[in-house]
């Protein structure tokens, strides 16, 4: 079972590792981000194994606060990163559609 202190320290570690999310889809470092993310996960998977108890008082309110944060930077990420992944598509899109030319037309 993780202490209330220990489930804590596991919310800032994920804290570190989304500010460091931000930082990485404002610089478009994609890699660094993937790498970042599965970290991330593994700090979620993390809490989601643990036998906790409710945390009560300051504790709580941390906790909050952390999610808070937490909410806010991925806000930020997805800010960063849909333009991206919009610009990403379009480009899936317009090889697929020149492929399907190049076969339907043949290679003239």
């Amino acid at each position: 079972m993780m202490t209330s202190q220990e489930i804590l320290s596991v919310y800032e570690a994920l804290v570190a590792l989304t500010e460091q999310m931000v930082a990485a889809a404002g610089a478009g470092d994609w890699e660094r981000l993937a790498l970042l993310e599965t970290r991330c996960a593994a700090h979620v998977a993390c809490l989601k194994e643990a036998d906790t108890a409710p945390l009560q008082g300051p504790s709580r309110q941390k906790k909050a606060a952390i999610i808070k944060q937490l909410l806010a930077d991925d806000r930020k990420i997805r800010d960063l990163t849909t333009p991206w992944m919009a610009q990403l598509s379009a480009m899936i899109s317009s090889a697929g559609a020149e492929r399907r030319l190049a076969g339907a037309y043949g290679n003239a």
